[in-house]
């Protein structure tokens, strides 16, 4: 699917941090982040999995099904992990979401990060988390054992944004 890997220079200019950010067809998988950075005594990883559940009237949860506005989800994620490495001191940020269909039990989200110390590491992968779900353009459909599928609420993608991002890609906006 849709994949962004980039090196930045981070506010500390005698360090370089790695930022991996994808969007990917079905669930995620973590993987290590390889070389670790050295200077760093922290890590901490946050997996979200679709979780079994019972609708009244729908059955039990299938799966989740995730769409995306790529473009504009690529570019917030990005400067989601660009500000993680400036706010926390990350030397290493990943963050790869699921698009299309995630059985139940696997997993829909990576959020991994490695910074010097635990609580910088536990508080950018909590603030990585609740910052993607409060601002990425990703939506899911519950998938339902009777047939039915339920949309849950989203974020909306405002045409201000929508038209910088189409602006900025056709090399309109500077």
């Amino acid at each position: 699917m849709a994949r962004l890997t980039i090196q930045v220079m981070c506010a500390m200019p005698d360090r370089l941090s790695t930022i991996d950010v994808q969007l990917i067809d079905g669930p995620v998988r973590p993987i290590a982040i390889d070389p670790f950075p050295q200077e760093c005594g922290a890590e901490c990883l946050f997996i979200g999995r679709t979780r079994g559940e019972q609708h009244l009237t729908q059955g039990a949860l299938r799966a989740l099904q995730y769409e995306a506005h790529v473009g504009l989800a690529r570019q917030v994620l990005g400067e989601l992990a660009d500000e993680a490495v400036v706010r926390f001191r990350a030397q290493a940020v990943r963050v790869h979401h699921a698009v299309g269909v995630v059985p139940v039990g696997e997993a829909s989200v990576v959020v991994q990060v490695a910074c010097g110390h635990r609580p910088e590491s536990f508080d950018a992968c909590r603030w990585l988390i609740d910052e993607l779900k409060a601002r990425a353009p990703i939506w899911k459909q519950e998938i339902w054992s009777r047939g039915g599928t339920t949309w849950v609420g989203g974020v909306a993608v405002r045409p201000d944004e929508f038209l910088n991002h189409h602006q900025k890609a056709k090399g309109l906006w500077t």
